[in-house]
């Protein structure tokens, strides 16, 4: 049976150096003690936190968006999503203002799936996973981000799959996104 044995794994902080503080993440070496008395590193992105949205239309579509993703170097497809800032007071207000943002849409339905951490190796960033139906455009319009060059396609499940199987679906969100539609869909006998 599984037991939580925090105390017999975790490290203990020595030294904390910051390498980095951009207007998305922090990056620090850390210093840490580990159980077994060594020292060692510990290289580490902070990251404020992200929502990304499962939006599924009437019509049993799927929204995706293309764009440029500068680390990988390529245009990758992805759900809607968007850092958690200060203007939040929670990832649900987030979601709204992404969605109306990246999207122009509002969601009557808004649900929780999941929440995981994007990439627990070397970073903090939490994304909570939401699933947005009932869809009506937005009366009022919030600005878009300078910087995203963004384009939305509608996609049946079947393209989805398509997709997917193709390997053209390898962001972790959208891929956790596709699985959770999927078993939607299995459930409901579609």
């Amino acid at each position: 049976m599984f037991e939580n044995d925090e105390a017999r794994f975790a490290e203990q902080i020595i030294a904390e150096e910051t390498v980095y503080d951009g207007h998305i993440i922090r990056v620090v070496d850390e210093t840490v003690l580990l159980p077994n008395g060594r020292q060692s590193h510990r290289d580490i992105v902070h990251h404020a936190g992200a929502v990304a949205m499962l939006v599924l239309n009437d019509q049993d579509e799927m929204l995706l968006e293309q764009q440029w993703r500068a680390p990988v170097r390529k245009v990758t497809l992805e759900i809607p999503a968007g850092k958690i800032d200060e203007r939040d007071t929670n990832p649900l207000d987030t979601v709204k203002r992404e969605l109306n943002e990246e999207t122009r849409l509002n969601a009557k339905k808004i649900e929780k799936i999941t929440g995981f951490y994007s990439s627990i190796g070397f970073a903090d960033e939490f994304m909570h996973l939401y699933l947005a139906t009932e869809l009506t455009p937005v009366n009022t319009e919030l600005p878009q981000d300078d910087d995203e060059n963004i384009s939305m396609y509608w996609i049946d499940f079947a393209e989805a799959t398509r997709l997917f199987e193709a390997g053209k679906i390898d962001d972790s969100k959208t891929v956790m996104a596709y699985l959770y539609w999927k078993t939607l869909r299995l459930q409901t006998g579609k």
